[in-house]
């Protein structure tokens, strides 16, 4: 989950559905509430670790925070020098992990099909999104941490790209730069609030309406493969808080233009490679989840 969270448009959220571990991940953070955190004094530490099922919880949160330390620099020098390469890998995992959640969707009901194609839509809109221009005050703070948050808990649907289209993606950074403690505490409240809120609200759809919330949590994935297509035209650059010129608006083309457009090799062979190490990695990762709940 943390190598997924470092690249922009892939969701961590993605990685936890493909290792069968998303819905014990939302029940797992449903349970923090004031009443597991009073246990800590009307029982004991011990009470209160295994209402959160803590054990889980801090093995995959170390687990995030040892690959972004240890994986940050690799993705970011990857990036920088075989982005095509990259991209690809990436849009073979979400495509492979799209069409093997599909198998488990009851695609026989109208309802489930309509919020596949409904999933589909969102995700494609929000991937082809303009920023918007937002006064970084503290309560714009606020909510885009609550909303970047849920988006980074689904599947297909990137925390820092909705920063990003918020307009407050380089004001985030800047204060972790800069240690601004105010911003960061307010932006981590929102996170909070949003994180505790959300899981409640897709707990409750799973358990009540699962194929349904499947399918939709399904059609995120396929409607993000639009962020994830390995060519690119750059219509606007932004600056990050390195001074850096990234791209922020793209358009997707086919590898002879982009070839036309940026005078660069498409490296159409190693791209369809990579796409097909991505889908083998699903396949890896969805055969190891099954062992491991034998």
């Amino acid at each position: 989950m943390g190598a997924a969270d470092i690249v922009p448009g892939v969701s961590g959220g993605t990685i936890a559905l493909i290792t069968g571990i998303y819905e014990e991940l939302l029940n797992s953070l449903k349970s923090i509430s004031p009443k597991s955190v009073g246990l800590m004094w009307q029982q004991s530490p011990k009470a209160f670790w295994q209402a959160i099922n803590g054990t889980f919880l801090f093995s995959l949160l170390a687990g995030i925070v040892l690959s972004l330390i240890s994986l940050s620099h690799v993705l970011t020098f990857l990036m920088a020098q075989y982005p095509i390469l990259v991209w690809s890998f990436f849009f073979g995992l979400v495509a492979a992990s799209g069409f093997w959640l599909l198998k488990q969707c009851s695609l026989m009901k109208y309802q489930t099909g309509l919020f596949l194609i409904v999933g589909t839509i969102v995700a494609y809109l929000v991937t082809s999104g303009r920023p918007m221009q937002v006064e970084p005050t503290f309560l714009a703070l606020f909510f885009s941490g609550a909303l970047a948050i849920c988006a980074m808990i689904l599947p297909g649907i990137s925390g820092s790209f909705i920063l990003l289209l918020l307009g407050v993606y380089a004001p985030v950074l800047a204060a972790i730069k800069g240690l601004d403690l105010a911003t960061m505490a307010v932006f981590g409240l929102g996170c909070a609030t949003g994180l505790l809120s959300f899981v409640h609200i897709l707990s409750y759809l799973l358990k009540r309406f699962h194929s349904q919330a499947l399918a939709l949590l399904t059609g995120f994935l396929f409607g993000s493969l639009n962020a994830l297509w390995p060519w690119k035209q750059v219509l606007e650059f932004y600056t990050s808080s390195k001074g850096l010129e990234k791209p922020l608006i793209q358009v997707n083309v086919l590898p002879h233009q982009y070839t036309e457009i940026s005078q660069q090799e498409p490296f159409i062979i190693p791209a369809i490679l990579c796409a097909i190490l991505g889908a083998v990695v699903v396949l890896g990762l969805e055969f190891y989840s099954r062992k491991s709940g034998d």
